[in-house]
């Protein structure tokens, strides 16, 4: 997602002066056929041209510059927003992937392991296995001598423990969304101030002060929202997959009743 931004931005760095050499040919060409003279200075414009490229292929650098033009103080707090949010996004999604389990896979095993060794074998299978699906049939496993009411019971309960394990970390997620763009507008409105401060000290209304503050106060807000989007699209992923795993683990713990009812009955 970051080098998506990056080449987004980039490729709107690199419109802008095409856009401005297009607007200057037509004054270049009036130039060259004015006077001889000016053959010699159409070959600066290739010069420059080169030098411009130059500097917008770094764009860490560009990035930097943006960050010091909007202050530190102010644009280091969007950051750390950023920073954190994404730590705590990959995390999660490094853990919700490795409690992915074949729910189908598990119950075939948990069914063989049932008729062919009872219930303890069929426990040996869950324990083995990762995953809050496995962890489930565990618990329902070893409340099976109480009857099917308390193995429901059981799964139900521990599915909701697992369930809030899931969702851990995502209301961190969640805070960072909405702080870094709160935290982007305060340092535009104390730029603002700021710069409101040093027209009223210079008792003029010049545009390049005017310009120039509005610029810096407007670069934290720009920062807070791209930090917001980024992160809540880690948030949205976050939850689809929750929700998948959650509809597995319901589908499951269905299946795994059925089975442990088919048991029951034959009385293996």
């Amino acid at each position: 997602m970051r080098k998506f931004i990056a080449l987004f931005m980039l490729a709107g760095i690199l419109f802008v002066p095409a856009f401005a050499n297009a607007q200057d040919a037509p004054a270049a060409a009036a130039a060259t056929e004015a006077t001889p003279a000016a053959e010699e200075t159409a070959a600066s414009p290739t010069v420059v041209d080169d030098e411009i490229v130059a500097e917008e292929q770094s764009f860490h650098q560009l990035i930097k510059e943006k960050f010091i033009e909007g202050d530190p103080l102010y644009m280091t707090p969007v950051l750390l927003c950023l920073i954190i949010g994404l730590a705590i996004a990959l995390e999660r999604i490094i853990t919700l992937n490795m409690a992915t389990t074949n729910t189908k896979k598990l119950l075939l095993k948990v069914e063989e392991a049932l008729a062919s060794g009872g219930v303890e074998a069929a426990k040996e299978i869950t324990r083995d296995t990762k995953g809050p699906v496995a962890s489930i049939f565990t618990q329902g496993l070893m409340r099976y001598a109480e009857g099917i009411d308390m193995v429901e019971k059981s799964i139900v309960s521990y599915g909701s423990v697992e369930m809030g394990r899931l969702e851990k970390g995502l209301i961190w997620v969640s805070l960072f969304i909405a702080l870094a763009p709160m935290l982007g507008f305060f340092g535009t409105v104390v730029g603002m101030i700021f710069a409101f401060d040093t027209i009223e000290a210079a008792g003029d209304i010049s545009p390049s002060i005017v310009a120039g503050g509005i610029k810096i106060a407007l670069l934290t807000t720009v920062a807070g929202l791209i930090a917001a989007m980024i992160l809540q699209l880690f948030y949205n992923y976050l939850v689809s997959k929750i929700d998948s795993l959650v509809n597995d683990m319901e589908d499951a713990s269905i299946s795994f009743v059925d089975i442990l009812v088919k048991h029951k009955l034959t009385g293996k």
